[in-house]
C-alpha cells in the first residue's frame, strides 16, 4: 500500500482536475450525513474507515468499499500509526452497462480486498491521469470495474439504482454551484411543476432549501478534504457570503466544523 500512497501523492502534487480524489487525515474524522451522489469506490490504503449509524461497515487498510448512491451516510476515518489515506473514484451508472445484469435486489455496498491485479490497475490509473485524455481515463475506470467484477465481486452490478429525486436535485445544483437555483428553474429542468417538485421531495423527507444547503456543504466538505483553500474562500465558492453562516450550517449537517476537519489534516 505504501507504493500506491506514494504514487497518489505524486500525482495530486503535479496536476489538478484528476479523475480521482485523495482524502487523508492525521487525526480521527467523524462526519455525519455525507451525501453519496454517484456509485463511489473507496480504496483504503492506510488507517481504517467505518460506515453507517452503528459503524457496522468496517474497512481496513488494503481493502476497498464500493458504495451505492445514498442521501446520507455516517463516516468515521481513523488513522493508524501515521495517517488515514484513501483514494476515491466515482462512477456513472452507464459505466456498469457492459457488466452482466441480474435481477437481484439493490445493495448498499460491496467490500473486498485490494488484490495484486487491482492494485496494479489502480496504480496505472493514477499514473495515466497525468497524461491521458478524458476518454482514455473513462476506459481505465471501466477496466477497474471489470477487474473487481471478475475477482469474485459480481454483486457490484447491484449497486446501480436510479437516483432519488433528492439526489437528482443535489447533482443538478452541484454541477453549477454558483447558480441561484430557484424552485422554478429546478422544476423546469426536471420537466415538472414547482408544486409537483415540492410534493415529491417532501415525500422523500426533504425541502428545496435543505437540498441547496446539502449540495453546497457537500462541495465544501470535498474542498476541505482535497485542497488547502482558506475556509472563507471555500464558503464563498459554496455560495455563502458569510464564513460564520457556512460554519454554522456545516456543523449542523456534518457534526464537525470546517476548522475541526482542517485540523485533522495536519500533524501537530
Amino acid at each position: 500500500m505504501d507504493h500506491l500512497i506514494g504514487v497518489a501523492k505524486k500525482v495530486i502534487k503535479n496536476r489538478s482536475g484528476l479523475p480521482f480524489s485523495v482524502y487523508s487525515s492525521y487525526k480521527e474524522q467523524k462526519i455525519s450525513n455525507v451525501p453519496i451522489l454517484k456509485p463511489l469506490l473507496i480504496f483504503i490504503l492506510s488507517g481504517s474507515k467505518q460506515l453507517g449509524h452503528s459503524r457496522s461497515i468496517a474497512c481496513s487498510a488494503g481493502s476497498f468499499v464500493f458504495l451505492s448512491n445514498s442521501d446520507q451516510i455516517n463516516i468515521r476515518n481513523v488513522p493508524m500509526q501515521q495517517e488515514y489515506f484513501a483514494v476515491l473514484i466515482d462512477f456513472e451508472n452507464e459505466d456498469f452497462s457492459e457488466l452482466p445484469k441480474s435481477p437481484e435486489p439493490y445493495k448498499k455496498y460491496v467490500q473486498g480486498e485490494i488484490n495484486p491485479i487491482l492494485a496494479s490497475a489502480l496504480c496505472q490509473f493514477m499514473e495515466f491521469a497525468l497524461i491521458a485524455p478524458t476518454q482514455i481515463m473513462r476506459l481505465r475506470k471501466r477496466e477497474i470495474l471489470e477487474i473487481i467484477y471478475h475477482s469474485g465481486h459480481q454483486d457490484i452490478t447491484h449497486l446501480v439504482k436510479p437516483p432519488s429525486l433528492t439526489i437528482q436535485v443535489q447533482s443538478m445544483i452541484l454541477n453549477d454551484i454558483s447558480n441561484d437555483w430557484s424552485v422554478d428553474l429546478i422544476a423546469s429542468n426536471l420537466c415538472m411543476s414547482a408544486s409537483t417538485l415540492r410534493r415529491k421531495l417532501k415525500s422523500e423527507g426533504y425541502y428545496i432549501q435543505d437540498i441547496r444547503h446539502r449540495a453546497r456543504l457537500g462541495y465544501g466538505l470535498h474542498l476541505l478534504q482535497t485542497t488547502q483553500l482558506h475556509i472563507g474562500m471555500i464558503a464563498e465558492q459554496c455560495g455563502y457570503q458569510s464564513q460564520s453562516r457556512f460554519t454554522e450550517q456545516f456543523k449542523r449537517l456534518f457534526g464537525m466544523t470546517p476548522r475541526a476537519i482542517r485540523k485533522t489534516k495536519h500533524i501537530e
